[in-house]
This record gives structure tokens, sequence and C-alpha cells, in this order.
């Protein structure tokens, strides 16, 4: 570990995680003190992830009904 507090990720450690210079990685602390590290996705890499083929697209108006109902479930 460097002053700064910096690491050096070993080569098969970046190869696991196919890693790229300029990538991020992010720290997870579990209880215990373990750690795990995870290659951070860029949110544009979330597009579609929630696409299923089939299903009609939902307008913003369909989920605010769906939401407002669900509060009123709520405070039942």
């Amino acid at each position: 570990m460097t002053i700064k507090g910096q690491t050096t990720l070993p080569k098969d450690i970046r190869s696991a995680l196919n890693l790229q210079p300029g990538d991020k990685v992010r720290y997870l602390v579990l209880d215990g003190g373990e750690v795990r590290i995870a290659r951070s996705k860029p949110v544009a890499g979330l597009a579609g992830v929630l696409h299923r083929p089939g299903q009609a697209p939902v307008s913003l108006e369909d989920m605010d009904t769906a939401i407002a109902r669900g509060a009123k479930a709520d405070e039942a």
C-alpha cells in the first residue's frame, strides 16, 4: 500500500474482473472485516435491463396510478 492508501490489483484479479485501464472498482466491506472488490458498471449499461419481450411498455401515468394505489393499500 502506498502512502496515499493506493494498492495495485494483481494481474489475475484484474483478469477475473475483466478490468481495463480507466475502469472503476468498488469495495464492499462486509461484516467481520471481509472486503469484496467488484467492477463498477456505468449507468448507461443498465439500458434495457428491465425489458421483457412481449410486454407492452408502461406509461408514466400508469406508473403514477399504480404507486397511488399501493400507497392507499398501505394506509388501509
